[in-house]
């Protein structure tokens, strides 16, 4: 009870004069915006520092398939958490609850690579990885929650897709790292506690500038501030919900969201299928070296960001808040660029960073487009548990499966496989988001 109540959402102020609303709301959303951006970039510093050191791990006698289990830890503790905590996130203030996720997570990634015994079995590596797993939940819901409080439904397509570049920022960032953290302390296991040691100064950064809610600082709600009221809106909705009424009411009679949970699921697959494990694709099929690998990672990553922004902008002006039809084409050009990847021969290390750079540039456009329409579906109040459901999907269905089966597919069918594999879930993300193709509205 006594860190509910510490977790727990600030209580409204009373109302700022109506002539100084404006310049402070403007000034608050900058605010806010830049430290979820910054906060949620800082997880994905202490998220994939693992699929980095697999090429090490291999080297020392670890097999792709145990490697396989043991980064499964992340994403079945992601999976669940993201839901759970979702949940919780709803009912708690995002000021404290992402940064203490972060500071969580990043003290677990500094163990891992200090801890002399850490990475010696497949055990302790899923277990630290499992727990790590656990506070990266703690980053997108939050994020959620001061989203839909502080931006509005006709603005929020492009705005998700502006801080859902900090998905590539943070996630870009892990390969200049492993380099400069080999440099400056000449061991592999840097890999992990010196993007670590960055990610606390950044929770710290991300507590100085994220707020609640705009009436936790004397402000009117959003949807008041921009004139802009969703069909179904009322007053009730800046009431906050139980747990039952969430997840009752509002998510589990909810179709349309478990059709874009199982979308979630393979486009989630093939994000890191191709994200985890180019680093040993590119080495053992390709004849990478690990800086050429570090830095192919890095234009993956920030690929991405060009490809959010412009999926953005079609699904909330082209598609008019419809997020289905920019969806499908996306995953269309994604299942043409994996065939590239796959089919190109060794010795053309330009058309793999092509390729890999195309698909970057498409995948998080997919990726983003479905925790918005989660936010659309459901009111305010619920959307970190909305959110939370189609992580649950894309880490326990998607990136769990590209983690296990993955490896061991390749381990018995080569990197055939599994890239075939790939290629079925990209079929199968375009069918379950066309289910949803006449049931979203147009705003």
């Amino acid at each position: 009870m006594g860190l509910l109540t510490y977790l727990q959402p600030p209580a409204h102020k009373e109302l700022m004069p109506a002539k100084e609303v404006d310049e402070a709301y403007k000034k608050k959303r900058i605010q806010v915006f830049v430290g979820i951006f910054i906060g949620y970039a800082g997880y994905y510093l202490v998220r994939k520092n693992f699929s980095l050191a697999m090429p090490d791990l291999i080297e020392r006698g670890f097999s792709k398939g145990e490697l396989g289990i043991a980064l499964s830890g992340v994403s079945i503790a992601y999976g669940i958490s993201k839901f759970l905590m979702g949940n919780l996130s709803d009912r708690s203030n995002a000021r404290i609850f992402l940064p203490v996720g972060l500071l969580l997570s990043a003290l677990t990634m500094i163990a891992m690579g200090t801890i002399p015994f850490a990475l010696s079995s497949i055990v302790i590596m899923f277990s630290l990885l499992f727990i790590n797993g656990w506070f990266q939940g703690m980053g997108w819901p939050p994020c959620g929650r001061v989203m839909v409080h502080w931006f509005s439904l006709r603005e929020r397509g492009v705005k998700m897709s502006i801080w859902n570049v900090a998905h590539n920022v943070g996630g870009g960032l892990i390969g200049p790292l492993a380099i400069a953290g080999l440099a400056i302390f000449g061991t592999w296991q840097s890999k992990f506690y010196f993007p670590g040691m960055i990610a606390i100064f950044i929770a710290f950064i991300a507590y100085l500038l994220i707020r609640d809610t705009p009436q936790s600082c004397g402000l009117p709600p959003i949807e008041t501030y921009k004139n802009d009221h969703p069909v179904d809106y009322s007053h009730q909705h800046e009431k906050e919900l139980s747990a039952k009424q969430i997840f009752i009411d509002y998510v589990l009679v909810n179709r349309v969201l478990w059709y874009i949970a199982f979308a979630n699921a393979f486009i989630y697959l093939v994000r890191y299928g191709v994200l985890d494990w180019a680093p040993t694709y590119l080495k053992e099929a390709k004849g990478f070296t690990v800086n050429e690998t570090g830095w192919a990672y890095f234009a993956y990553e920030y690929a991405g960001i060009p490809g959010t922004l412009l999926c953005g902008w079609l699904s909330d002006k082209v598609f008019r808040g419809r997020r289905a039809p920019a969806t499908i084409i996306y995953m269309l050009l994604v299942l043409a660029a994996v065939i590239v990847y796959w089919k190109n021969p060794a010795g053309h290390p330009s058309i793999d960073n092509i390729a890999l750079i195309i698909i970057g540039f498409l995948i998080y456009g997919p990726v983003m487009l479905i925790g918005v329409q989660a936010l659309d579906l459901v009111p305010k109040k619920a959307a970190g548990t909305a959110a939370g459901l189609t992580g649950l999907f894309g880490y326990l269905g998607g990136a769990l499966f590209a983690n296990i089966a993955m490896g061991y597919v390749v381990d018995a069918w080569g990197w055939n496989g599994g890239f075939l594999v790939m290629i079925a879930a990209c079929v199968l993300a375009i069918f379950f988001t066309a289910l949803t193709w006449n049931k979203e509205k147009a705003f």
